[in-house]
């Protein structure tokens, strides 16, 4: 039983040494290079033209080797959206209020006592929470009178 186990020991052992062996290959024989556009259309229904890329060889000292684009279509990326939920500048929030009746003091950009007053009394004449900050919520309700700004203006140019 012992001859069997040390048997099969060793031809484990053999088999992971020998496994081990094998040729490795070069980064660069290894990967196929893309495009940007056929790396971009990866993952959609349309079927993206393929750019020819000439790869160079690497130069003794830099490892990386480089790559040359003979040709790459324009294409215009759509700008992405905001992350999280829009937060309004001061100016915003002041003009805003201002529009809305609740603060009569100038537009500096600053959230001073008199502005805090005018939050505070806006989300009390609105039935929100009470804090003296704008939040989600209270913007919500305020930004419409931000509009209201530049409807004016616009109305006011127009006479």
């Amino acid at each position: 039983m012992k001859k069997y186990v040390v048997i099969t020991i060793v031809l484990l052992m053999a088999v992971s040494v020998l496994g081990c062996g094998k040729k490795k290959e070069t980064l660069e024989s290894m990967q196929e290079p893309m495009s940007i556009d056929a790396i971009s259309a990866m993952g959609t229904d349309q079927q993206a033209p393929v750019v020819q890329a000439e790869v160079m060889p690497a130069a003794p000292s830099n490892p990386v080797a480089s790559v040359a684009v003979t040709s790459a279509p324009e294409t215009k990326l759509d700008p992405l959206p905001p992350q999280g939920p829009y937060k309004p500048s001061p100016k915003d929030i002041q003009t805003a209020l201002k529009n809305a009746g609740f603060y009569t003091g100038g537009i500096d950009g600053k959230i001073g006592p008199m502005t805090k007053k005018a939050i505070e009394d806006f989300q009390k004449a609105k039935g929100l929470q009470v804090d003296g900050k704008v939040g989600p919520k209270t913007w919500e309700v305020l930004s419409p009178y931000l509009a209201t700004s530049s409807d004016a203006n616009t109305k006011s140019k127009k006479r």
